[in-house]
């Protein structure tokens, strides 16, 4: 897998899943939706921990600043 994640996008999503984990954890978001949340900030939380986003890959798009040319 070639990286297509900047680290503005990895600390916006780990941002965003851990908002919606204190969240569900206080009790503000419950229920079915607190638990659909709670799932999409898990694969935020896992996609910005392996830089690489699925749905970036079919539309070419990259949030990295510079990526390494490895044809030399």
């Amino acid at each position: 897998m070639k990286k297509n994640m900047g680290s503005a996008d990895r600390i916006i999503r780990v941002a965003v899943a851990a908002l919606i984990a204190v969240l569900f954890l206080t009790n503000v978001i419950s229920g079915t939706l607190g638990i659909v949340l709670l799932a999409a900030a898990g694969i935020f939380l896992l996609t910005s921990l392996v830089n690489f986003c699925p749905l970036y890959a079919p539309f070419g798009i990259s949030t990295c600043k510079v990526q390494p040319d490895k044809t030399q």
